[in-house]
């Protein structure tokens, strides 16, 4: 028939038992005619108890080093499931991701796919063995091991799809689907039937942790068809594609939200038309995700610059402003913690003005501060602190009517 890719994260493949579901999974696709290439993730906590083990050893371990120990958690997972689908009678091969052919930047810990040599993979593929190959790893051209950051599994499974030029990618999850918001923490959450390519990357760059970022873009990119499935019930998920037809009545399409946000503000620098670039370039350099940014002029000589930063990037923030100082000229630097990001998402709002306003007239009516602001054609993100986040969540899922809307099948 074809390729289908199917990729299976953590908790799908947590335990002997759940391996042995997502091997049941693998076999009714390969025996509906299907050549099946299956991505896995490291079993359940396996990768927060190695980064624990790593805390255990020194405080700031190696980059290289923990990819070399984060890669052994799916390199379990790929060895056990293949060995299960064996003892089921199906033919099965395990690859780790440079044995797959996955190539990446010389990065660690958050590494880019640059290339694909699918020829290993296809010639398994060609010789009837299902593929089972380890998500979230590659290795880079001087034969390095890397890691494409959390959730990078996802982006493996679209990306070998791509290569492969599968019939489609389903990624299997603990949840049914996209949803409007988490469901986790807000009751109302509904599952959405389809959903676009723009609006899924603003929702999973803006902290829905259903997908990975990248792994939508590889699917945007290259036209993937995309679905977001669960592991453990057998009932349709959401399809992502380039334009949908579902649900074209909403302004809103889906809330996200993050924690673990910190504001760092830069005062005092020279008002010169290099001072913004060399900021930025400076910390891009130095692989530091820059979020949220604003710019206040105080007089015609000095300006100051606010942006955000996971918190976890705050410390390699703070030094790397420090390291450049002389050469950026400003006075002090100042950061806030405790804060959190709550954005909403929707392509309609492209052609509906007035939704900024109305998230931002819902949050004051709650006694919501509004920290910073951003904005593009299909979303509005604010930063909030982190105390407020579920509760702002919960008066926009229910100003936008998120709950009230039937999905259309």
């Amino acid at each position: 028939m074809g390729i289908i890719v199917q990729k299976f994260g953590g908790t799908s493949v947590g335990s002997p038992e759940k391996i042995g579901n997502v091997a049941s999974r693998v076999i009714q696709e390969k025996q509906n005619g299907h050549d099946i290439v299956v991505v896995v993730s490291a079993m359940g906590k396996t990768t927060d108890h190695l980064v624990s083990l790593a805390k255990e050893i020194t405080d700031r371990p190696n980059k290289r080093e923990m990819d070399m120990l984060l890669t052994t958690g799916e390199q379990v997972t790929v060895a056990l499931l293949s060995m299960a689908l064996t003892e089921k009678g199906y033919d099965a091969i395990s690859f780790t991701g440079w044995q797959a052919g996955i190539q990446t930047e010389s990065v660690h810990s958050n590494a880019r796919i640059t290339h694909i040599d699918s020829n290993q993979v296809q010639q398994q593929l060609n010789n009837g063995k299902i593929v089972v190959v380890a998500g979230f790893q590659g290795a880079s051209i001087e034969q390095q091991i890397t890691t494409l950051g959390r959730g990078g599994s996802d982006t493996t499974a679209v990306a070998l799809a791509a290569a492969l030029k599968a019939d489609k990618c389903d990624i299997y999850t603990d949840v049914t689907g996209v949803f409007t918001t988490d469901p986790r923490f807000i009751k109302g959450a509904r599952k959405l039937s389809a959903i676009s390519y723009d609006e899924m990357l603003e929702l999973a760059n803006l902290g829905a942790g259903v997908l990975h970022p990248r792994a939508v873009e590889f699917a945007k990119n290259y036209q993937v068809p995309l679905e977001v499935r669960s592991s453990m019930e057998n009932e349709r998920g959401t399809i992502i594609e380039e334009e949908t037809s579902m649900e074209q009545n909403l302004v809103v399409r889906g809330i996200a939200f993050e924690d673990q946000v910190t504001r760092v503000s830069i005062l005092g620098l020279p008002n010169e038309l290099t001072t913004l670039s060399t900021i930025f370039s400076t910390l891009a350099k130095h692989s530091i995700n820059v979020d949220i940014i604003i710019q206040s002029t105080t007089s015609r000589e000095t300006t100051s610059i606010s942006f955000s930063v996971k918190t976890s990037d705050l410390e390699d923030t703070i030094k790397v402003l420090e390291q450049y100082k002389q050469q950026l000229n400003y006075k002090k630097i100042e950061s806030e913690s405790g804060l959190s990001k709550v954005s909403i998402v929707g392509s309609g709002m492209i052609s509906n003005p007035g939704v900024a306003a109305e998230m931002f007239d819902v949050l004051a009516n709650k006694g919501i501060s509004v920290k910073m602001v951003s904005t593009s054609e299909i979303k509005v993100s604010t930063v909030v602190s982190q105390e407020h986040m579920v509760q702002a969540v919960e008066a926009l899922h229910e100003a936008f009517q998120l709950s009230k809307q039937e999905a259309t099948v």
